[in-house]
């Protein structure tokens, strides 16, 4: 055998126990990520299933009033459940038009010049920090709105659903664009063909085309507002109330989770195993819209190819 064939030989085992060490390497970080994973719900359920033998699920799930701190304790999630709900309703209310134009904007009328510099910076408010818009709704968007709402709480859910809103349009825009963008141009010249004008092509043909990949940016968006902590821990107020007033204070379950976790309530008492039971509401509910999603999105991947 020559010295060439030899050292080919030699190449190509060493290119291969490189792959082989790579693709080892790309597994063990999946199954950590997957230990990872059953670590989080092992420790939540054991703390809940914890909770759940000194509070009856009736208690938790059909009382009004969350007061666990309080000498009258009251453990109802609902409160919590409303307040979390609202900032996220807001949210959505803001964020899904403004999203959705922005990225019919930049998938059907912006040059390619232009976006190339929209659509970073349009992304570069994902990029601040929360706890900057968490101040950013306290100190300008509340005396802002106190103008026009006199009755407004200095802590409220309507200056902190705005923000989360002008936080989530990012994600809303840059994912919807996406699927706007993959719309094959073939629907898009059928309807010119027979004499639709460009409004109705992108609203009739293009948006009902690319609807799964839109609905799976909204239920996404929808998840990362149900868990933003930071600006309704700021701005929000902590008071759990069953309303749907977004002009007073609420709390949050985040918020809450944040509240109970700052060192003053002791461990292995049953108001701390409350942020637990909390917990595992919050990944119940993230959980499935988040399942919801990848389903939209694989069906979306599916439907475009």
């Amino acid at each position: 055998m020559s010295d060439a064939t030899v050292r080919s030989t030699k190449t190509r085992r060493g290119a291969g126990l490189g792959e082989r060490a790579i693709e080892l390497f790309l597994g063990a970080c999946g199954v950590l990520s997957l230990f990872t994973t059953a670590g989080i719900i092992a420790v939540l359920a054991f703390e809940t299933w914890a909770f759940f033998r000194e509070v009856p699920l009736s208690a938790f799930f059909f009382d009004t009033e969350w007061t666990p701190l309080f000498a009258d304790k009251h453990f109802g999630i609902w409160p919590l459940l409303a307040g979390t709900f609202l900032t996220s309703a807001i949210a959505i209310v803001l964020a899904l038009p403004a999203g959705l134009l922005a990225a019919i904007y930049l998938s059907e009328f912006a040059s390619a010049r232009m976006r190339r510099v929209l659509k970073p910076a349009l992304e570069l408010l994902a990029g601040v920090p929360t706890l900057v818009y968490g101040y950013f709704a306290l100190v300008l968007v509340t005396p802002l709105l106190q103008r026009v709402i006199p009755d407004l709480s200095g802590f409220n859910a309507l200056s902190s659903g705005i923000c989360i809103g002008i936080m989530i349009i990012p994600m809303i825009s840059s994912l919807s664009e996406d699927a706007i963008y993959a719309v094959p141009n073939t629907l898009r010249e059928g309807a010119y063909a027979l004499g639709a004008g460009r409004l109705a092509t992108i609203f009739r043909v293009v948006l009902p085309a690319a609807a799964s990949g839109i609905a799976a940016a909204l239920i996404l968006a929808v998840s990362r507002a149900v868990g933003e902590t930071m600006i309704v821990a700021i701005a929000a107020g902590q008071q759990p109330r069953l309303t749907l007033d977004p002009r007073v204070p609420i709390e949050t379950m985040t918020a809450y989770i944040v509240q109970v976790s700052m060192g003053d309530t002791p461990a292995d008492t049953l108001e701390y195993r409350t942020i637990f039971a909390v917990a595992a509401m919050l990944f119940v509910v993230t959980f499935a819209m988040n399942l919801v999603s990848h389903r939209l999105a694989r069906r979306f991947r599916v439907a475009s190819t």
